[in-house]
């Protein structure tokens, strides 16, 4: 950065003073006035710069936050409506099963037939919930990798910006301004 070069070179000037045979010669009042002229016009526009990049990386970490939470609770909403569903469906089911169940109680000679198949229902209906819950749970997992990815897109714009406000530049001469 600019900044740091025209800091390093007034350092440089007040520390190391010039020698010419022999003699040491002190501070130049016309030198320092114009490296402190240089750091002045440069800093606003650092500054600027710093402040642009800061604020852009927040928006974007705040949009990524908002839409990470809406994802969630898209993907927990979905779930718990699957879950849900397929609550009622087995409700249903096994509510199905216990109707048919009774239906076959009262015929006494096909009592053994009832239960294998109010049996056979239920554990239907459990499967079909637990297969429900799953696809819901992979939903939600599905959601959480695209977030991912999304975060590390933006994690990845974050790091190249500071990358860039920290790559050293061309050291500027003495009491030249770029």
């Amino acid at each position: 950065m600019e900044i740091v070069n025209a800091l390093e070179d007034l350092r440089k000037y007040i520390e190391e003073p010039r020698q010419f045979m022999g003699i040491t010669f002190g501070l130049n009042k016309g030198e320092c006035a114009v490296l402190l002229r240089r750091i002045q016009t440069l800093l606003p526009e650092q500054v600027k710069q710093a402040t642009a990049i800061t604020r852009e990386s927040e928006r974007i970490v705040g949009s990524a936050k908002e839409d990470a939470s809406a994802a969630v609770e898209r993907a927990r909403a979905e779930g718990e409506k699957l879950i849900s569903e397929a609550r009622k469906e087995a409700a249903r089911i096994v509510e199905k099963a216990r109707s048919e169940r009774e239906k076959l109680i009262h015929e006494s000679d096909i009592l053994k037939l009832a239960k294998t198949h109010a049996a056979n229902a239920r554990a239907e209906a459990e499967a079909e919930a637990v297969r429900l819950k799953r696809g819901a749970d992979d939903y939600a997992v599905d959601v959480l990798f695209r977030l991912e990815s999304v975060v590390g897109k933006v994690m990845s714009t974050i790091e190249r910006g500071k990358s860039e406000m920290q790559r050293p530049t061309q050291p500027a001469m003495p009491g030249r301004p770029k």
